[in-house]
């Protein structure tokens, strides 16, 4: 019995190398095939001559008049001529060194020429010759070198007239009926056999949300997969006993803080481990939340490790939690690789027994010589930069570890959807009440004078300076400003007065800390620095933020590095350093001058750049989809996963008649393609 899911080596005609060569498009089943839709089209329909301008690509249909010339010139050229009778008028039509076309035509016969129009002379370049009854709305699609249009348009013909009875519609009936689609078998028609301009724009659109809500589907299968049911996970407590503490901070938490609070507490008090990303921008108070959980774990009886990606910033983690603990019972370790061998040691046993309540550290928090009594929570700030298998050897360190992932890029809801998709998300949207906005001016590199002097007047005001650049030393390949030239030049024009730091990649640890601990006890006015300070450094003093050569960072980079101001109560600013020659450098600059917004920024950071620059190719999370883009197309993409969740949270959908063709497909799905 036939169906959709066959193998495509079953059609006629194709053998093991055109099997191969579809494979490396993503086609391995008849169901691809099918579902491999053109990227776009081309129209062939004629038009009348009233209706056409000058040097505009057009289709005519009319009656061949007189007999096709050829006429030869130079080596190897040629030129077809034909008189073709369009309505009441002769367009001469010529076909440059394709005399074969000759052949194909004959007096009286009726074609359809497309090419390009001439209106002076009422003549057309020839680009195509169509007979009447080829289809004059030609799908084009994405195709290699083995695999041409013409053996795409065949094959999909050849599938369509085979399989077009087996197709049978995946999407439940009434999520079809609450969003209005099409059935499966005109969608594919359709997409690949257009009748009407209508019929195609309805047919595209079902089909984006078809690929959408698979997506989704296998996403929610993975995330409740994850979450199995286990007691260990639960950590039961509410925010009554919280309260003592949350009398004890010197601020109030923002609407927004209370809400994720609100949200975290609930998945701790569930049977399943919890799995939610903290978004926040930067300043928005992301570590007390995380402070709220690790103390709620605590009460229960459980552990908490912080892990984060540098020895800097777990340090300082390490120091801010302590404060905010002054007037807990939690215990607090730092381990790091500097820990020192001795106090390693010493330190080791007491997080086995159990007498360590918080570990902040990196990764030597998940070395296998590190057990731990009763691991209950896992903090991971900046998840994005540790690995898939260093944030589960992390997980897999207690029976069932809540995680809590934290980032300080605020996260556009393209990636959250689908590069997040298997994790619950929870948002600060709200920064603490008193923070100045950070003013952001661009200028250009000829205005530098007026920089220095505008730092310098700040300085001797007794605040402090970043100044950022992009390459560490002299590039012959491109133009760019590096840190060795503008500490010198820092030097030169400020060291008589100020005392300018250093600060790149390529230092060791314990240089790089020592220059951190004298900018933070303003030991040093000025640090100028590559992006290594772009995450986690908290300088409250620091105002200004000078970033040289900045069109070439992205909108989100840009917007990390200009979080590191604004962390005190004094007015900060960023200056933007740059000669953009292109437009999307002058988007750049606009877009950061114009707005502090983290989410805005990162949603144009998305459109300029695309997820895969952002997150990398191999780990942006989100696939090669066929129809939809993920970006235009995010309310889409919004509503498979909110209608995939509704059929995933019911745990007997997969034995429910009306999901069975789903059930199907997502299996054969999961047998192509590894999903974890």
């Amino acid at each position: 019995m036939k169906s959709s899911l066959d193998p495509v080596g079953t059609l006629k005609g194709v053998g093991p190398k055109k099997q191969a060569a579809l494979a490396d498009l993503n086609i391995q089943t008849v169901f691809d095939l099918l579902t491999y839709f053109p990227f776009r089209y081309e129209d062939f329909r004629s038009q009348a001559l009233t209706d056409l301008h000058d040097q505009q690509t057009v289709t005519l249909k009319g009656t061949v008049a007189a007999e096709p010339v050829v006429n030869y010139f130079g080596r190897r050229k040629n030129r077809l001529l034909l008189r073709l009778m369009v309505g009441h008028d002769v367009v001469v039509v010529t076909f440059f060194n394709q005399p074969w076309l000759k052949k194909q035509v004959e007096v009286g016969q009726t074609i359809l020429v497309h090419g390009k129009f001439n209106a002076q002379k009422q003549s057309l370049t020839g680009m195509k010759l169509l007979q009447p009854s080829e289809q004059t709305v030609q799908s084009i699609y994405s195709v290699n070198h083995q695999i041409t249009q013409k053996t795409m348009h065949d094959l999909i013909k050849t599938a369509y007239a085979e399989y077009q009875d087996t197709l049978e519609d995946f999407v439940p009936t009434w999520i079809r009926t609450k969003f209005r689609l099409e059935p499966l078998k005109t969608v594919i028609r359709e997409m690949h056999f257009p009748s009407t301009p209508e019929a195609v724009q309805a047919a595209r659109r079902t089909a984006k949300f078809n690929e959408f809500f698979l997506f989704q589907m296998r996403l929610q299968t993975l995330k409740h997969r994850h979450q199995r049911e286990n007691q260990a996970a639960c950590i039961k407590t509410d925010k009554l006993t919280l309260q003592p503490f949350l009398n004890d901070l010197p601020y109030q938490l923002t609407d927004a803080q209370h809400r994720v609070v609100g949200e975290i507490l609930t998945d701790l008090q569930r049977p399943v481990p919890m799995n939610r990303l903290l978004q926040g921008d930067v300043g928005s108070g992301k570590t007390v939340v995380a402070a709220l959980a690790i103390l709620a774990t605590v009460l229960a009886g459980q552990q908490a490790v912080l892990l984060a990606p540098t020895e800097i910033l777990a340090e300082q983690h390490a120091n801010s939690l302590a404060q905010l603990f002054a007037g807990t019972n939690v215990n607090i370790a730092l381990l790091t690789g500097d820990t020192p061998a001795k106090a390693r040691r010493q330190l080791l046993p007491r997080i086995k027994a159990g007498q360590i309540d918080l570990v902040v550290g990196t990764h030597a928090l998940f070395q296998k010589n590190v057990r731990y009594h009763h691991l209950g929570l896992a903090v991971i700030d900046e998840q994005h930069r540790f690995g898939v298998n260093q944030r589960k050897q992390m997980r897999e360190k207690g029976a069932a570890t809540n995680v809590l992932s934290m980032t300080a890029t605020p996260i556009p809801r393209t990636l959250s959807i689908t590069a997040y998709g298997e994790m619950d998300v929870s948002v600060i949207d709200e920064l603490p009440g008193g923070r100045k906005p950070i003013k952001t001016t661009w200028i250009k590199s000829s205005q530098e004078a007026t920089m220095l002097k505008f730092v310098k007047k700040h300085l001797q005001q007794g605040e402090q300076a970043y100044v950022v650049v992009p390459l560490i030393d002299e590039s012959d390949a491109v133009e760019m400003r590096n840190v060795m030239m503008t500490y010198t030049a820092f030097q030169e024009q400020l060291g008589s007065d100020f005392h300018v730091g250093l600060l790149h990649g390529q230092m060791n640890e314990a240089d790089k800390n020592q220059v951190m601990d004298d900018f933070k006890a303003n030991r040093t006015q000025v640090l100028v620095s590559t992006t290594v300070i772009e995450v986690g450094v908290d300088v409250s003093n620091a105002s200004i933020m000078v970033i040289f050569d900045a069109d070439h960072f992205g909108l989100a980079q840009l917007h990390q590095l200009r979080g590191r101001v604004g962390r005190g109560t004094q007015q900060s600013y960023c200056i933007l350093i740059a000669d953009p020659k292109n437009k999307v450098g002058i988007k750049r600059m606009n877009v950061m001058s114009s707005s502090t917004d983290g989410f805005f920024i990162s949603q144009k950071d998305l459109e300029l750049r695309g997820p895969g620059d952002i997150l990398g190719k191999q780990q942006s999370g989100i696939p090669n989809f066929n129809v939809g883009d993920p970006v235009a197309d995010v309310n889409v993409l919004s509503a498979a996963q909110e209608v995939a969740k509704m059929v995933t949270d019911d745990a007997e959908w997969m034995q429910k008649p009306e999901n069975q063709n789903l059930v199907r497909q997502l299996h054969a799905l999961n047998n192509q393609t590894s999903f974890d």
